[in-house]
């Protein structure tokens, strides 16, 4: 009798407060969706001093870099190209090669292809027409970032 007592005690504090626990358990999840529907950034993410983000990633064998704001939406460059170093793991040295604009103007691209294994150090130098040069072509540093490229 004592057995069926407690086990009905159980069921009916049990049952009120599963109805708190589920409400409970609804907020997470709420904003879980919140934080999937924000942009996401291609390839790897590098952080910029200005506190916008670049996107390094392979696109058909060959850099991609794409250039977002705060928001992570994605805007055209502000430099005018970049200069990618790394060393490969096949060949003693390191291969170079030099980022331009894509035909569609949203992010720079390499004409070169990586061969694998995608595992090295990326240096990335990003390069903006220099103000004070009376030469055309001239350019100057602007920023530049290391990465652990992984792919």
């Amino acid at each position: 009798m004592k057995t069926r007592l407690l086990l009905l005690v159980f069921l009916v504090l049990g049952g009120a407060q599963l109805p708190a626990l589920t409400a409970q358990s609804s907020a997470p999840a709420k904003a879980d969706a919140k934080k999937e529907t924000a942009p996401k950034i291609d390839g790897i993410t590098i952080a910029r001093p200005n506190g916008q983000f670049l996107g390094i990633a392979l696109e058909g064998g060959t850099f991609k870099l794409s250039f977002y704001d705060e928001k992570k939406k994605p805007v055209p460059p502000d430099v005018t190209r970049a200069a990618a170093r790394w060393n490969p793991n096949y060949k003693q040295g390191s291969e170079r090669i030099i980022l331009n604009l894509s035909a569609d103007g949203k992010a720079l691209v390499g004409v070169k292809p990586v061969r694998p294994p995608y595992a090295f150090k990326l240096f990335l130098t990003l390069l903006k027409a220099a103000p004070d040069a009376g030469g055309e072509g001239a350019e100057q540093a602007a920023e530049t970032h290391v990465v652990d490229f992984r792919a």
